[in-house]
């Protein structure tokens, strides 16, 4: 793509009312680094790759409704993630401040929520 000689990161960015406690916890759900912080947003970095997952602030934040309802905020994406244990990482994602969402529409999957109400996917990798 034209503009993108010198670099090769490549990101998606979350709103959050508190970007620093979302980059937490995400860094700690996923045991990957909080490798950038300002006073507007911070970011994790996926693994050992040229991607990132950030956390910017966002005056007015709505949280996402799940699953989605008419005239609600609708989820605009949601992180999945691929766990051995799915009833240990569920647990561990309780504890570190996520929700189990209402609405479990697979056995093999579970829908949490993170500490900002943005959805997320703990399934089972087999």
């Amino acid at each position: 793509m034209r503009g993108r000689d010198r670099t090769d990161w490549f990101g998606v960015c979350l709103e959050a009312p508190d970007p620093q406690a979302l980059a937490d916890f995400y860094a700690a759900v996923l045991g990957w680094p909080v490798v950038q912080r300002d006073e507007h947003g911070a970011a994790i970095q996926v693994g050992k790759t040229n991607s990132y997952l950030s956390f910017q602030e966002a005056a007015g934040y709505v949280p996402p409704v799940w699953p989605a309802q008419p005239g609600k905020q609708l989820m605009m994406m949601h992180v999945d993630v691929a766990v051995d244990d799915l009833e240990q990482a569920v647990s561990g994602a309780l504890e570190l401040g996520a929700t189990l969402a209402a609405c479990q529409p697979q056995d093999n999957c579970k829908v949490l929520l993170d500490p900002a109400g943005h959805p997320f996917c703990l399934y089972l990798d087999k």
